[in-house]
């Protein structure tokens, strides 16, 4: 987790020339300014996709951890799908 300090901490990584070629493919299709940008944009993709599959895994173990229920698999379907016309 982020601590509030936005301070910036410089880093050297090398990547191979197929992989150079990819994130300029990247930056040259117009979404990204330049190669920082386009690094950056898969950090921040690849933390929120982690935080999505923690808060996911804390449902899942949740789920388990309440018991079988006592609804059938119609119920629990009909539950959800009123849940979603909504």
């Amino acid at each position: 987790m982020m601590n509030g300090d936005m301070s910036t901490i410089r880093k050297t990584i090398s990547f191979t020339s197929q992989q150079d070629a990819w994130i300029k493919s990247q930056v040259e299709k117009g979404d990204f300014t330049n190669d920082i940008e386009y690094l950056r944009d898969l950090v921040r993709r690849d933390r929120e996709s982690k935080e999505e599959q923690r808060k996911l895994e804390l449902l899942l173990k949740e789920g388990v951890s309440s018991g079988e229920s006592s609804k059938t698999v119609d119920e629990i379907w009909n539950n959800i799908e009123s849940k979603f016309k909504k």
